[in-house]
C-alpha cells in the first residue's frame, strides 16, 4: 500500500497492491505500518461507520471540534467524490479542498487529519461508505459547513436538488463559522499533530 499526500495538509490517498486471480482479488484496505511510515503516527481506530446513499445525495461537510477526528474513507461498493476542505483557520491552504473519486474499482482510501472537514456525493445509483474514526461520535462537538457554500464552488455532480439532511442543509458557510468562532485553528491543530508524531508546518515530520 502506497499513501501520497494531497495539496491540503494532512489529507493523503492510499492506494492499495490489488492482487487477482481466478476466484477474484485480495488486497490490504488499511496497513498500520505503511500509514505510520507517511503520517508519522498509527492510526488509532475508535469507531468504524458505515453509510449507503443513492445518486443525489450529498453528505456534509462535516468535521469535528478539536481534540477532532481523524478519518480513513474507503468505498467498497459503488463509487463517491469525496472532497476535503481545509477550515483550520490560519492554514496555508485554508478554504481550499482537494477532490478524490473512490469507488469498488480503484480501491482507495482517503485519510483526513484532524481538523480538515469532508464531505462525499455517490457518482452511482447507490454507494457504500466506510470509514475508520480515530475517536467516537461525540454529540455538541460536531462541526458543519454548508457543502453548497457558492464561495467554496465544491465540485459536486450536477442535480437538479441535492438530498441532504436538513442540519447539512442549514449549516453556515465557511465564513459564518470563522465569524461564529466554530472553526479550529491551524497552530493547535499542528501542537496535536506534534503530540501524535504527526506532520508540521509544511508537511516535514516532526
Amino acid at each position: 500500500m502506497q499513501l501520497n499526500r494531497l495539496a491540503v495538509d494532512g489529507a493523503f490517498l492510499a492506494t492499495p497492491d490489488i492482487h487477482p486471480d481466478d476466484r477474484g482479488h485480495f488486497l490490504e484496505m488499511f496497513s498500520q505500518p505503511a500509514f505510520k511510515r507517511e503520517v508519522g503516527h498509527e492510526l488509532n481506530v475508535a469507531q468504524v461507520n458505515c453509510s449507503l446513499s443513492r445518486r443525489g445525495t450529498i453528505r456534509g461537510l462535516h468535521a469535528v471540534a478539536l481534540p477532532s477526528q481523524a478519518r480513513y474513507v474507503t468505498c467498497p461498493q459503488g463509487s463517491i467524490i469525496d472532497i476535503v476542505v481545509d477550515i483550520r483557520l490560519g492554514s496555508p491552504t485554508y478554504g481550499e479542498y482537494v477532490a478524490v473519486e473512490l469507488s469498488a474499482g480503484n480501491r482507495q482510501a482517503l485519510y483526513l487529519a484532524e481538523g480538515l472537514a469532508h464531505g462525499f456525493a455517490p457518482l452511482t445509483d447507490e454507494a457504500t461508505v466506510v470509514y475508520l474514526c480515530s475517536t467516537t461520535w461525540a454529540p455538541g462537538r460536531e462541526v458543519q459547513i454548508n457543502a453548497l457554500d457558492p464561495e467554496l464552488n465544491l465540485p459536486w455532480p450536477a442535480t437538479p436538488e441535492p438530498l441532504m439532511s436538513p442540519k447539512d442543509r442549514d449549516a453556515p458557510t465557511l465564513k459564518e463559522a470563522a465569524e461564529r468562532g466554530l472553526l479550529p485553528a491551524y497552530s493547535e491543530c499542528q501542537e496535536l499533530y506534534a503530540r501524535l508524531g504527526g506532520l508540521a508546518v509544511g508537511g516535514e515530520r516532526r
